[in-house]
């Protein structure tokens, strides 16, 4: 599947890139195997509920106890959760996952824990608690809730997938994904290759299990660890997918969740990713019809159409693939197609970045600097200053690869389907067609597959979504609202990844009261 930016305060940080993270060869849909390249829903049937009894070769693992430690940030305490490596062989070997939490503050009776997911695949939960929800989440939800978080298993903290160095990651992220001849398809092919080979060497035995099935299973074992009956939960755009596994899983033991920023499990990654560059045509339209009533709009003025600022932002990306522009970076990046793309995909993910990007293509387009769009695409990338990246791309990779069969096993496959993508967005399609074969070469075969989740038996769920979501288009919160049996839709009539935090208080205020409350709003309640 491909997405994912995992949530930000609201920002990017990137989603966690907190931002946003999803650049165009981390919103690829990613599996080895087969392809699946079929346009309508590959599910036909329900993902099955495990057995309400816990097997006794898991007792040891719901029984233990966490040894809660500082962390070394105000207010936080962090331990290690052990979980089976193997679900289907659990004395075979364990993974260590890190978990965090914030006590509820007070005042009033406390209801428990609240684990909360940005995203991704591969967003940071336990950095996301700690320099977000744990301090920005409402006061009353703080007040009444532990504030828990779990890196999923080969994520930041919690045996973390490695596949490249640096540098390596510096050429892959640069490398072209609109080849213009067999040598460039062969380049790109190469790349991804590399990636995958690295990702295999480094991370032989983890890359098998870290699926979001085996990851849901862990969330079981700490809400068992933490001493609650029942799973509260705030998911964000991957972490809707997450969550909703989980209540596929285990319905009966299903509190109150938050699915925001909702994926429909029952696509295939073919679907999912063709849905997704809708999505950021969506988005690219609004940034246009807002980018051209202001003076520093560099794609077009007062009076220009949506489709020309398009074909504007398409030239430029034309001649950076021809000649890409000095970006003054230390270690001599220049700004290509694959990067700038990076960096205006980066900015879709939320209103607020639109005038950065207004600058930063300014920059680019009039002055022959690079640097503002480079800092977009880094910070997608999560990569810092000294030209270290963070292991969000390679467990993104890892997680979508093992969940779904690829969306394409060859550079001929996704030839065919460059019309649909290029309909789907003029802008971005070639390329994203193009990053949708990185999974065609993993090292792992898919162990997942698409399927609907109805979670038959649980308590009420909260689906959200926003209309012009780039990342997860809104049709996708219609189709898991409807899977689920016990879902309500929120509906955001806005822009942006997520709409929790976000500034509506109507969206905010719904939220809050079903999370403190256990209250659902009506059915088709639509905010602003």
């Amino acid at each position: 599947m491909h997405i994912r930016r995992p949530l930000r305060p609201t920002r990017p940080l990137r989603t966690s890139g907190v931002l946003l993270a999803t650049a165009a060869l981390l919103i690829s849909a990613c599996s080895a195997g087969s392809s699946s390249t079929t346009t309508t829903s590959t599910a036909d049937a329900a993902l099955a509920a495990l057995p309400r009894s816990t097997p006794s070769t898991l007792s040891p693992y719901y029984g233990q106890k966490l040894n809660w430690r500082s962390c070394g940030v105000p207010g936080f305490e962090c331990a290690t959760m052990k979980a089976p490596l193997d679900y289907a062989k659990p004395g075979s070997g364990d993974v260590r996952l890190a978990v965090a939490r914030k006590k509820a503050t007070g005042p009033g009776k406390r209801l428990g824990s609240l684990l909360v997911n940005p995203g991704g695949p591969g967003g940071s939960a336990v950095g996301y608690l700690q320099a977000y929800a744990g301090i920005g989440y409402p006061a009353e939800v703080r007040a009444r809730y532990d504030m828990v978080a779990v890196d999923p298993r080969g994520v930041a903290r919690s045996e973390p997938v490695e596949c490249l160095t640096g540098r390596q990651m510096d050429m892959y992220t640069q490398t072209d994904t609109t080849p213009d001849d067999t040598k460039e398809t062969g380049q790109l092919v190469d790349s991804y290759k590399k990636f995958a080979e690295g990702c295999g060497r480094r991370s032989p035995e983890l890359l098998r299990h870290v699926s979001t099935v085996e990851a849901a299973r862990d969330m079981d074992i700490l809400r068992a660890v933490l001493g609650d009956q029942k799973l509260t939960y705030v998911g964000a755009s991957y972490g809707t997918f997450l969550g909703a596994t989980y209540a596929g899983l285990f319905p009966e033991r299903v509190g109150r969740l938050v699915l925001d920023g909702a994926m429909d499990p029952s696509l295939s990654a073919r679907k999912l990713n063709e849905d997704q560059t809708a999505g950021f045509e969506t988005a690219f339209q609004s940034f246009a019809k807002d980018c051209v009533h202001h003076s520093d709009c560099p794609l077009g003025g007062a009076g220009t159409s949506t489709e020309q600022v398009g074909k504007n932002l398409k030239a430029f990306f034309q001649q950076l693939d021809r000649a890409p522009i000095p970006t003054g970076d230390a270690d001599g990046r220049r700004l290509g197609e694959a990067l700038a793309t990076t960096g205006v995909i980066a900015a879709m993910y939320d209103e607020a970045s639109w005038p950065q990007l207004r600058e930063a293509l300014t920059s680019a387009m009039k002055e022959k600097d690079g640097a503002g769009l480079l800092a977009l695409s880094d910070s997608y990338y999560e990569r810092d200053a000294d030209g270290r990246y963070a292991n969000l791309m390679y467990a993104n990779a890892a997680v979508n690869c093992l969940d779904l069969p690829a969306a394409f096993s060859s550079p001929d496959q996704v030839e065919k389907a460059l019309p649909a993508f290029e309909k789907a967005s003029p802008v971005f399609g070639e390329g994203l067609a193009w990053a949708s074969l990185n999974c065609a070469y993993w090292p792992v075969r898919p162990t997942g597959e698409a399927n609907r989740i109805e979670a038959k038996g649980a308590a009420p769920i909260l689906v959200v979504g926003t209309t012009r979501d780039p990342a997860t288009p809104y049709p996708w919160a219609q189709s898991l609202a409807s899977q689920l049996s016990s879902a309500r839709l929120l509906t955001y009539v806005g822009d942006g990844h997520t709409a929790y935090g976000r500034g509506s208080d109507c969206i905010d205020s719904t939220i809050d009261r079903y999370l403190l409350q256990g209250t659902p709003p009506a059915k088709g309640k639509r905010c602003s």
